[in-house]
């Protein structure tokens, strides 16, 4: 059983502690008998679970909802990682139904958030955010496929790749250059529904987690002008605010990830004998717990402190965001290598819950913005809080 003390923390209402414990006694009911060797087809009946217990209602808003609506990133957190505290697959298709259409949230008209968000809600469609391409991942601002306006539409060519639910998704939110030489400033956004000629699955992606992933390519790819999102040039602004709500919960994965593998580091130790005492009794063993469950501690209290920020406080938490994902991926990578020491051999074995954690854990340091692009967000922002503080 894992440490829920956490939740006594002044970061959450009731509501949030409900929705914590209803969660894990769901997990532990519902995601036991996944079936991992067709993960296309495992994401569909993910979906679909989740979407029948309600769990997508948390990760985009009703169509009809009012102006004010946001979604709740404490809520966000919370499900992630307790998500992938049981199932990485599971975790990885709830994320991607938020990150997906959070964009229409933010920045959709009422005829598209009518269409597409009431279908992510209930598991019908699934939803992707395709954003990187092969010469821009962590530089947004260097994007190249393009989105050339034509009467009432846009025709868009270009490639996309390492795009999460690729080969599945009903639909792509799509960044796109409308105007060349600008940078950051020339980027939009648009919905791309996944049969709209033009717009091929080029190759799909094996990783060593798997999950659905895939190369996009678009050749004369018709769209809608209705499709866009926002205004010309709105597409960087949109995905920073995308990314601003979702960063943080992949932190909360990558918690959930951790507090995993001290549970399992936690169960062993006392059980395997070592120099005839169990291995929990040495004392290079009690150290390796320690610095587990302290990095553990101080991912969820970043976690937590930028989701309650953004949903209590400020409506940009960039720095903070940024600190979470950073700490709490890093952090998670040293707890569950950790956690693989301790299991030896067997913790690089295959069907070993630490060895598929090991796997798991390796792409978050990376998607969402490497840790190295984190450093730079919280220099940035650090200094430039500095440059603005009175002397």
């Amino acid at each position: 059983m894992y440490d829920t003390t956490f939740l006594d923390w002044p970061f959450f209402a009731p509501r949030h502690r409900e929705l914590a414990h209803d969660l894990e006694d769901w997990a532990a009911a519902n995601l036991g008998d996944i079936d991992h060797h067709d993960v296309d087809q495992a994401c569909r009946d993910i979906v679909r679970r989740l979407a029948a217990a309600g769990w997508l209602e948390h990760a985009a808003l009703a169509p009809d909802a009012g102006p004010d609506a946001r979604l709740d990133v404490r809520s966000l957190c919370l499900l992630r990682d307790g998500l992938a505290r049981h199932d990485g697959l599971a975790d990885f298709a709830f994320a991607m139904q938020g990150l997906g259409s959070a964009p229409i949230t933010l920045a959709g008209s009422a005829a598209l958030k009518e269409t597409y968000l009431g279908g992510v809600r209930s598991g019908t469609q699934i939803a992707a955010f395709a954003l990187s391409e092969p010469e821009a991942g962590s530089d947004v601002a260097a994007l190249a496929t393009s989105a050339t306006r034509e009467g009432d539409e846009y025709v868009l060519n270009g490639t996309k790749t390492w795009i999460s639910n690729g080969g599945i998704a009903d639909f792509y939110t799509v960044f796109a250059r409308t105007e060349a030489g600008t940078g950051a400033r020339g980027l939009s956004a648009f919905v791309v529904d996944a049969a709209t000629p033009g717009l091929d699955v080029a190759a799909r992606i094996e990783v060593s987690a798997p999950h659905p992933l895939a190369t996009l390519r678009f050749r004369d790819c018709r769209i809608p002008a209705a499709c866009r999102l926002g205004g010309e040039g709105d597409g960087f602004r949109i995905a920073m605010a995308t990314l601003d709500i979702f960063r943080a919960t992949v932190g909360a994965a990558a918690l959930g990830f951790a507090r995993r593998a001290l549970c399992e580091a936690t169960t062993y130790a006392p059980r395997r004998m070592l120099f005839g005492a169990p291995l929990s009794a040495l004392q290079m063993t009690q150290a390796s717990i320690a610095d587990m469950a302290v990095d553990i501690d101080a991912s969820a209290l970043l976690v937590y402190r930028a989701a309650w920020t953004k949903d209590c406080a400020r409506d940009r938490v960039t720095r903070e965001a940024a600190m979470a994902k950073l700490h709490a991926t890093e952090a998670a990578q040293r707890v569950i290598d950790r956690a693989v020491q301790l299991f030896g051999g067997l913790g690089v074995t295959k069907g070993v819950k630490v060895e598929e954690l090991y796997r798991e854990i390796r792409a978050l340091r990376i998607y969402e913005g490497a840790s190295e692009v984190q450093k730079l967000i919280i220099a940035q922002q650090t200094l430039h809080a500095g440059a603005a503080a009175p002397r």
